[in-house]
């Protein structure tokens, strides 16, 4: 595994942060200049920083997202013991990625043309760095993948889909190993997007104290940025080569809702969590901690309040990283996926920052506050929702090595 986040980039960084209770939530002088947008706040990943093979010719169609990707699953790979082994070519290994959109500095450009009716600057790659797939068909391109591609283009559930998509792959015997997760740049059409349904923070003078998922004083989101590749394996491929084995992915579920487009829907979240408990044929009892998508939107707080609940009762720790992170969006769901697994492997799971007094129509549950936790956990969840009503829910059991 391998990731850029607010908070840090790679495990080590992130860790400090989280045990520090450190945010990533930053002021944005530079989102000034947008009249009308109400929040100038977002979350950056700082000294992102390429080496010297990332040359201009084999980056050519890469935004920034892309390159976020390709170099989280380079160092992922390298983690994996794999980086320039031959089944990474050999047709084998595919690539499960997503974002919520491409770089959107290409977008930007077709729509200068469709407004000045003039394709000024656009060349042969500025699609190649608009397109929805982006990160995923660079990722395999940048390493010469052979194997199946799937874009998990569902915005906040691309990375876990990602994942889910990339599981079922292996463990249908359709690949022996992928590279999956999710990645997203920083835009302010994305924080326009929530600012125009009235969804995101607006303390600009305050950017340590937001968001405050399931707080009832929170008062929206942060968009941020980030990316993270998780490396799967099958698992006897992966023993007889005497892998360093993280976790096991245990359980995975998606499903929509039906029912709108941008409302939460509480029921068809908690199919989602029985579901991949069903697959992972664990009971939710044995479910030691929750990662939550915990927005700090007042609908989607509550509807996912009341699902988990409705599968776990009050007793399972729960707690959010993005009261850390910001909405990381296309990223949210690898990024999480890492942190949950990384913290049941250490025994100590971060509290949901700038939560203080639960908000009164979110369900009774155990939310993890003020400080971390030392919980002995064997399995975990980690759960993303997404707009168009889509619903994952991942299942993680501890690997002993």
């Amino acid at each position: 595994m391998a990731g850029f986040s607010p908070i840090g980039n790679g495990w080590d960084e992130i860790r400090a942060k989280l045990q520090s209770y450190s945010s990533g939530i930053r002021y944005l002088p530079e989102w000034e200049k947008y009249n009308g947008l109400l929040t100038r706040l977002g979350a950056p990943v700082e000294n992102f920083n390429l080496p010297a093979h990332y040359t201009r010719k084999n980056t050519r169609s890469m935004g920034r997202v892309s390159l976020l990707a390709t170099r989280a699953t380079e160092l992922a790979l390298s983690d994996a013991g794999l980086l320039g082994d031959p089944v990474v070519s050999g047709g084998r290994l595919g690539v499960a990625y997503g974002s919520s959109v491409g770089s959107t500095p290409a977008i930007a450009d077709f729509g200068r043309m469709l407004i000045n009716h003039d394709i000024g600057n656009l060349n042969a790659t500025t699609y190649l760095k608009m397109m929805g797939h982006t990160s995923a068909v660079n990722v395999a391109l940048f390493f010469q993948v052979r194997g199946r591609v799937i874009p998990s283009v569902s915005a906040c559930t691309s990375g876990s889909q990602g994942i889910g998509f990339a599981y079922e792959a292996i463990k249908f015997g359709l690949q022996d190993v992928m590279l999956a997760g999710g990645a997203e740049e920083l835009c302010p059409t994305e924080a326009a997007t929530f600012d125009a349904l009235y969804a995101t923070s607006t303390r600009n003078d305050e950017p340590q104290l937001t968001p405050r998922p399931f707080d009832r004083d929170r008062d929206g989101l942060v968009i941020g940025e980030g990316a993270c590749t998780l490396v799967l394996e099958e698992l006897g491929r992966a023993l007889d080569r005497g892998a360093h084995i993280y976790a096991e992915v245990a359980g995975f579920s998606t499903n929509v809702d039906g029912s709108h487009i941008t409302q939460p829907h509480a029921e068809t979240m908690q199919v989602v969590m029985r579901q991949a408990l069903l697959d992972a044929a664990l009971e939710p009892g044995q479910i030691a901690y929750v990662s939550a998508h915990g927005t700090a939107t007042e609908l989607g707080d509550i509807a996912e309040s009341h699902a988990t609940q409705s599968v776990f009762g009050s007793k399972t720790p729960i707690s959010s990283l993005k009261s850390y992170t910001g909405h990381t969006l296309g990223a949210c769901g690898a990024l999480e996926a890492m942190a949950a697994i990384r913290m049941m492997r250490e025994g100590w799971f971060h509290p949901t920052l700038n939560l203080e007094h639960p908000a009164p129509r979110c369900a009774d549950l155990d939310y993890i506050m003020g400080e971390g936790r030392s919980i002995d956990a064997q399995h975990v969840m980690s759960n993303n929702f997404a707009f168009g009503g889509i619903n994952t829910s991942l299942v993680f059991s501890r690997w002993k090595d």
